[in-house]
């Protein structure tokens, strides 16, 4: 049981982070109807956070993959603990997007951060649960922030939340200094390099391109629900801020499942052993099918039949990055597990960045259909692009090994 506290950790740091990013989502409409802030400006408040997470994640898993866990998630939760509470500051469009764009910066480190700890600690046949179990904070983080940030809110005001969020963090790293005192955490990174193969990760090589497509397309509408269930809710469904606190748990419910459901579903097609890349490439398919529910939305009348929608939508979105994930650990050496989660999350974090402002305007014009169509069929060209990719590198290996084996002969 104790292999799995470094990944408990891990869970709970995701876990913090995404309270710490869906407080604002989850208060947006009571924020923006204070400040006077506008749909498509708080699209790019979130491209702002979306922009500096995007180029902090290949850099804090560099840093991890380098420095080693302890200080590097030491350091990492510090400043976005720090940049969590300047939101209690803001109270405009450039002082919520410094603090947001501060926050991103910080929060960069926790999927790699994540995934290190996961190759780290755990072997080959536990890493599918074993990320499933470090990046389902997130996924939990997002299910509770309703459940726990709307009576704050309605207490003590939006900017009592964002203390909230600060005092968690202060708490995580207090947690921290203890756990990560454990040998498979403390050990130098130079260590863990000396016992795995070696394949390094590069922009020529397709299987990094297949990686980022699933990975980023596939998992749009996981950042489209995040950051737009409350307002779709409010506007033009019309329910209030303290009816979406109390429901707005229901769509990450999905991603959580989610995370849990592949991770399993990949660890037992190592087990039984079947072909990676095959079986990995089978369950891709199979979210990509699945997310067609998404384009009904705007069809849907009650309430409840769009939560189930959007809880489908996240768990859908979880496959992709479960399932993404164990195909690029699968084809590079873990040496490179941080730089390999940066990579992921930061391409999903420039789609987002690119994609808020639009939906925000597309909000601000009632066009809602739009916004989930678009949403919809992002994740068809994510699994079109991982196809091909993918059929790139395998023929590349190929191609590789007959070389060696020929020049050896």
């Amino acid at each position: 049981m104790s292999r799995w506290i470094p990944a408990l950790a891990m869970l709970l740091v995701s876990l913090i982070s995404y309270v710490d990013r869906s407080t604002l989502a989850i208060l947006a409409p009571a924020i923006l109807r204070e400040t006077g802030l506008s749909g498509e400006q708080y699209g790019f408040i979130i491209s702002g956070f979306s922009v500096a997470y995007m180029l902090s994640n290949p850099l804090w898993g560099w840093i991890l993959d380098r420095a080693g866990l302890r200080r590097g998630m030491f350091a990492a939760v510090a400043w976005w603990t720090a940049a969590s509470v300047a939101h209690v500051f803001a109270g405009g469009f450039w002082s919520f997007g410094i603090a947001r764009a501060a926050l991103g910066f910080g929060e960069g480190a926790t999927f790699p951060g994540g995934l290190r700890a996961v190759v780290q600690t755990l072997g080959p046949e536990h890493r599918g649960r074993g990320l499933a179990v470090a990046y389902s904070g997130g996924s939990l983080g997002a299910l509770i922030t309703p459940l726990i940030v709307t009576p704050i809110y309605l207490w003590w005001g939006w900017r009592a939340a964002f203390w909230f969020t600060g005092l968690i963090g202060a708490a995580w790293l207090i947690l921290w200094a203890f756990v990560s005192r454990r040998p498979d955490i403390a050990r130098s990174p130079a260590d863990a390099r000396a016992e795995t193969r070696e394949r390094r990760p590069g922009p020529r090589d397709p299987a990094i391109w297949a990686f980022m497509s699933a990975y980023a397309l596939g998992a749009l509408p996981l950042g489209f629900v995040l950051y737009s269930a409350s307002l779709y809710l409010s506007k033009p469904l019309g329910y209030s801020q303290e009816f979406i606190g109390k429901v707005l748990w229901i769509p990450p419910l999905g991603w959580e499942a989610g995370y849990f459901f592949w991770g399993w579903l990949s660890d037992r097609s190592l087990r039984r052993g079947e072909p990676r890349i095959p079986a990995l490439g089978r369950m891709i398919a199979a979210c990509a099918a699945l997310n067609f529910v998404f384009f009904a939305i705007p069809w849907m009348s009650s309430v409840w039949t769009v939560l189930a929608a959007m809880f489908l939508a996240m768990f859908v979105s979880a496959g992709f990055v479960v399932l993404s994930v164990a195909y690029a650990t699968h084809v590079y050496s873990p040496d490179y597990a941080g730089l390999i989660a940066g990579t992921g999350a930061g391409s999903w974090s420039l789609l987002v960045a690119i994609a808020m402002p639009y939906f925000g305007r597309l909000f601000d014009q009632h066009r809602y259909p739009v916004a989930f169509w678009i949403a919809a069929a992002v994740p068809l060209f994510g699994f079109a692009g991982w196809r091909m990719f993918s059929t790139k590198a395998r023929s590349r290996t190929k191609a590789h090994i007959t070389y060696v084996r020929q020049s050896n002969s």
